[in-house]
Formats: structure tokens, sequence, C-alpha cells
């Protein structure tokens, strides 16, 4: 999709881009289902890419830090590795500021959570 593809470019931080193009990856290979579009924007906020099943289940921002992946139920999940973060009544996020710290496994996990909360 051109629009995400000018999304990484524009507004991910190059040292972030490979986290958010690994994630990418993943859903495209084993989460074929979902639905990848860009969602919001405005004149003074740009918009954000958001992965939908039925509704939005992951929202991506990118951070000076790192890229955030935003799941919509996350408060609902079992967190296995301890990574999620959050104060809000059902969003948690996951916060990834180095790309060796990204891993398939852990996104896989999290992702079919957020898939089966929105069956």
């Amino acid at each position: 999709m051109i629009q995400i593809d000018n999304f990484i470019k524009e507004k991910i931080k190059p040292e972030f881009q490979e986290i958010y193009t690994q994630f990418r990856t993943l859903i495209k290979k084993e989460f074929p289902l979902l639905k990848e579009e860009m969602r919001g924007g405005t004149d003074k906020y740009y918009g954000i890419p958001v992965y939908r099943f039925n509704r939005i289940i992951i929202s991506i921002s990118p951070t000076q830090k790192g890229i955030t992946f935003a799941f919509t139920e996350g408060k609902q999940f079992e967190d296995k590795f301890a990574l999620l973060e959050g104060k809000g009544n059902k969003s948690l996020n996951l916060r990834i500021s180095n790309a060796k710290d990204y891993t398939n496994e852990i996104l896989r996990y999290y992702v079919k959570q957020a898939i089966e909360l929105d069956k």
C-alpha cells in the first residue's frame, strides 16, 4: 500500500523502520485476513496505520524512541511476556525501541489474541 510505504519513509525514523517492516511481513504472511489501512489525519496530525479484522484491533504509532503497537482490547490479553503497558480501560501498548528486541513470536502471540477477541 503506497500510503503506508510513504508513512514508513516520512514518519518513522530510519533506525526503527525495520521493526515496522518486519511486523508488516508477519501480518501479510500469517494473518492475511487483517486489513491494513491508514486511519485519521488532519492538517495538524498525520494519520497512522491500523489493522482491522472486524474492527480496528491494532494501531501503529512511531515515536522518537521507537514504534508503539496499540492493541485495542489489550486489557483482556494474557501477557505471558509482561511487555504490555498502559493505563487505559481497554487498550494496552507494546513499545519496541530496538530492532533486536523485535520477535515474530511475541507479536504473533499478541496479534492472535487481538483477532480472537474481535471474532
